[in-house]
């Protein structure tokens, strides 16, 4: 389906539920093509991971230990 920008403009709610629904929408300029609106699909390869480090990293005791008051004061400064 092509429109133009001004009928894009008008019905651009329109046209994003044509999208969503797996049309390709193209808006011209002047009669030539420029714009395309598609819908976004997820992409799987940004998905996290829960547990991938699970038993790869260790936390020593000392971590959980307070910090000295030279360092504390650093952070106040």
């Amino acid at each position: 389906m092509e429109y133009n920008i001004h009928d894009a403009k008008s019905s651009l709610s329109k046209l994003i539920v044509q999208a969503l629904e797996g049309k390709e929408v193209v808006i011209s300029k002047a009669g030539k093509p420029v714009v395309k609106l598609v819908r976004i699909t997820s992409d799987k390869k940004n998905k996290r991971e829960i547990g991938i480090y699970q038993g790869k990293t260790k936390i020593s005791k000392e971590f959980f230990e307070p910090l000295p008051n030279e360092e504390i004061s650093g952070f106040l400064s």
